[in-house]
């Protein structure tokens, strides 16, 4: 029979009633045979006696030849499981803060950046080859690197994406500015435990919405900010092999590409990619950052 799981044990077999299957009287109740005879008619039924009244001592009942007797069993003390070990791998982590600038090289020396944790913000147009050279550059180093980049972010939203093609407006900001601050957060935790990041973003230099200040709120005031910025040609021959809504009209193109113009004379440092492959353009934005942890841009 069955019993609900929470429920009262079954009570003990009771005259008239047949035991239920599995149920021993005599495992339930020892020393209740009168000692006659296997076949003899039964006696009255053992009065139980009272919860915790031990009975005076006297001789051991007889029990019916055949039968071994009953042995009396004393349940073992009972003691807490011991608590089980922590197997679940669990890693303490350092929490993310904002990121401070690198320490500067000794006199006359030159920062050993393969050594040196960064934070890099890569800055350019739509098709200026920021996140080819983001992932090569974060790919390539001796050093753990991360490389984080703002429209793979923004696209995590799948339903209810507010394209900034089809018109920048609240639903798009909105995207964009929990998109980089999603970025930074990442940023921050990543450098917490020694692993620089790279981030690339089309930071306008007349949006100030959009602008470098956010950036520097979200990942912290050692954040290298970089320009990269090839000819107007170049931009429309890369924007032409995109695909999806990453490729844009050749007159949007044109126009980012003059508002990025902006960054000459910033103080930012500008790397002019028109007839650098990814790997030169890489050693470049190396020589870049050398001097900019030498003498750090003001921004």
């Amino acid at each position: 029979m069955q019993h609900a799981v929470g429920s009262p044990l079954p009570p003990p077999h009771q005259p008239g009633q047949e035991p239920a299957a599995g149920f021993s009287p005599t495992a339930q109740h020892p020393g209740a045979h009168s000692g006659a005879p296997m076949g003899s008619p039964a006696g009255p039924a053992p009065v139980n006696p009272p919860p915790g009244f031990a009975g005076p001592p006297g001789p051991a009942a007889p029990h019916p030849p055949g039968h071994a007797p009953v042995q009396q069993h004393h349940a073992a003390p009972q003691h807490a499981p011991a608590p089980m070990p922590d197997t679940t791998g669990h890693v303490q982590l350092p929490p993310g803060g904002p990121v401070a600038m690198p320490s500067p090289p000794p006199a006359a020396g030159t920062p050993d950046l393969a050594s040196t944790t960064l934070a890099v913000l890569l800055i350019g147009p739509a098709g200026a080859g920021k996140t080819s050279v983001a992932k090569y550059w974060a790919g390539h180093r001796r050093v753990p690197t991360a490389h984080i980049s703002l429209d793979d972010v923004r696209e995590w939203v799948r339903s209810g994406f507010a394209d900034p093609q089809s018109g920048w407006n609240d639903h798009s900001e909105a995207q964009y500015r929990l998109a980089r601050r999603t970025c930074g957060f990442a940023a921050r935790n990543f450098l917490a435990n020694g692993i620089s990041c790279i981030l690339d973003d089309a930071v306008f230099p007349d949006r100030p919405v959009v602008g470098l200040g956010g950036w520097k709120r979200h990942v912290g005031p050692g954040l290298l900010p970089v320009v990269l910025l090839p000819g107007l040609e170049i931009v429309l021959e890369r924007n032409a092999e995109r695909s999806g809504n990453r490729r844009l009209t050749d007159e949007e193109v044109a126009r980012i590409h003059g508002r990025m113009a902006g960054w000459y004379g910033s103080g930012l440092p500008i790397i002019d990619n028109s007839q650098l492959d990814v790997p030169t353009t890489a050693r470049v934005l190396d020589d870049v950052l050398a001097r900019s942890i030498a003498s750090p841009p003001q921004w």
